[in-house]
């Protein structure tokens, strides 16, 4: 009789899809919350750093360095898109591109700094697990 599988021997998908996932999950909770709350609130940042978490479970092992540096790539590739389109809800309104972008990331930094060390962990102790099955 074979042990069933444990969280961390689960995760499967490439990482290109990951990397859409992680993309559309982030935009769509800053949509939510736009509408909701009007600005980039906590809740994005609750939500990024739980985005970080799935990821790393969910990304097969081959892909593990994609979804490692994967939660900065994201926080700015949504800054970036909200400080060409709306910078008032990251930083002042009258803000340029690269100000916006620099004023969210400091402003959801805990959340980023917070995100990526559970998601690199996550990958660490998936990466221990899968050498001690071997």
């Amino acid at each position: 009789m074979s042990q069933p599988r444990t969280l961390w021997e689960e995760g499967h998908e490439p990482g290109r899809q990951v990397v859409a996932l992680g993309m559309a999950l982030a935009l769509t909770t800053v949509v939510v919350d736009l509408a909701v709350v009007g600005r980039v609130s906590s809740f994005f940042d609750l939500c990024f750093v739980a985005l970080c978490v799935a990821l790393a479970l969910k990304v097969r092992p081959t892909d593990f360095f994609t979804v490692g540096v994967l939660p900065p790539l994201i926080m700015v590739a949504v800054f970036v898109l909200l400080g060409i389109t709306r910078p008032g809800v990251i930083a002042h309104p009258s803000d340029g591109v690269v100000q916006a972008v620099i004023s969210g990331l400091s402003r959801h930094s805990t959340a980023l700094v917070v995100g990526y060390a559970l998601c690199l962990a996550c990958l660490a102790i998936r990466q221990r697990v899968a050498a001690a099955e071997r």
